[in-house]
């Protein structure tokens, strides 16, 4: 078998057997690379030199030491909105076009630890608003299962460059569906840890209190081995909780569900979705119960202000956050400007998409003197409810 339709588990047993060097795995992750990503273009930025060279660092060293981390020697892919210190970091928008990072966002460095080969950075939807990947300054990207059809997003390049076995496993970030959507879009498995799990410390922030890092990968024990190495309190992120991170992939060894209890709420089962969603989730939910679990038929009556309670809180964290772009500190500068204000409006003119405009200014509208109370405000009173929803399940 071709070593890039490996999963993450079965390619890291392989090369700690010794049965094959990082300088081969990475030989046959950009060979791959090269035959579909000018068809899915997932990838913003290749780092191939950077990859060989690790590689061949990383196979020299083990003929010394045969000591290996769980990543070792593994090609993954970043997210474009994840800061990785001398990678290009663009948020797949002009505004940051030849922003290189000075550090690496804690994930990448927990990877780095365990000594991982970064094969590139993922396209997205700009600044991570979107579900499509088309809002992206460099292109979209296309599912690697149908090319005339959307990866989802705004993850959509890591899920497509897992899709398309660009790389073992991917790095995508979840405010509202963005690691969850495209990875169903894709057949990839995708998970939105729970918030403060992952650290968000160097994660180029879209809605502050939404904003989650979680990994792209082919299987569910693939998910739980990438999760494994990135979770854990970080003192950089005052949002990550400080709890001991369970054995993922020792949980995924039980034989049997007992004593799990799942909700499946009616209201998700709605109006509007589409037969063979609803067949496939009815399935799984059937084979969960043959494993054990107690499933309950849940209500969560204010679902259906959930949509709307996000659009209002993830754009006004937005306009709060991307007020920093003003072309002064570092990222695009408008050029021939008379005076700081024209700098200032030229450069988020020009430097961000239509997309994110949008957002910006509706964000700035909710969280105006005058309407404040009656949408941002009341967005919030909404949103204890429907937690308080979760809570009473």
């Amino acid at each position: 078998m071709s070593l890039h339709k490996l999963g993450l588990v079965e390619l890291h047993k392989k090369f700690t057997a010794g049965e094959v060097t990082a300088t081969e795995i990475v030989r046959a992750y950009f060979l791959r690379i090269s035959q579909v990503e000018p068809k899915v273009k997932a990838f913003v930025t290749q780092t191939k030199d950077a990859a060989y060279q690790q590689a061949e660092e990383l196979d020299h060293k083990l003929k010394v030491w045969r000591k290996t981390h769980p990543l070792t020697g593994m090609p993954l892919a970043v997210k474009d909105n994840i800061c990785t210190d001398s990678v290009p970091t663009t948020c797949s928008s002009r505004m940051l076009q030849h922003f290189v990072p000075p550090y690496d966002a804690t994930v990448v460095s927990k990877l780095r630890s365990q000594e991982y080969i970064l094969v590139g950075k993922t396209n997205l939807d700009e600044f991570a608003m979107g579900s499509s990947t088309e809002n992206s300054a460099f292109g979209p990207s296309r599912n690697p299962w149908n090319l005339h059809c959307v990866p989802g997003g705004s993850s959509g390049g890591s899920a497509a460059a897992v899709a398309a076995e660009e790389c073992a496993a991917a790095l995508g970030s979840d405010t509202g569906g963005s690691i969850r959507q495209p990875a169903a879009f894709c057949g990839v498995v995708g998970v939105k840890p729970t918030y403060g799990r992952v650290s968000r410390y160097g994660l180029i922030a879209f809605a502050s209190s939404l904003d989650q890092i979680g990994p792209i990968t082919r299987s569910v024990p693939d998910a739980a081995f990438l999760l494994q190495a990135i979770a854990g309190h970080d003192p950089m992120d005052s949002t990550s909780v400080d709890r001991p991170v369970p054995d993922y992939m020792k949980a995924l060894q039980k034989r049997d569900l007992k004593n799990v209890r799942i909700g499946v709420p009616e209201e998700f089962f709605a109006e509007g979705i589409d037969p063979e969603v609803e067949q496939a989730v009815r399935a799984a939910i059937g084979e969960l119960k043959q494993l054990g679990a107690e499933v309950k038929e849940i209500r969560l009556p204010r679902t259906d202000a959930a949509v709307a309670v996000y659009y209002v809180i993830a754009t006004a964290e937005a306009s709060s956050n991307l007020a920093r772009f003003d072309g002064v500190k570092f990222g695009f500068r408008a050029k021939e400007t008379k005076d700081l204000l024209e700098l200032y409006m030229k450069t988020r003119q020009e430097g961000f998409g239509p997309e994110v405009k949008r957002r910006i200014m509706l964000g700035t509208y909710v969280l105006s003197a005058g309407y404040y109370d009656a949408y941002y405000g009341k967005a919030q009173a909404v949103r204890t409810l429907v937690c308080q929803d979760f809570d009473a399940a």
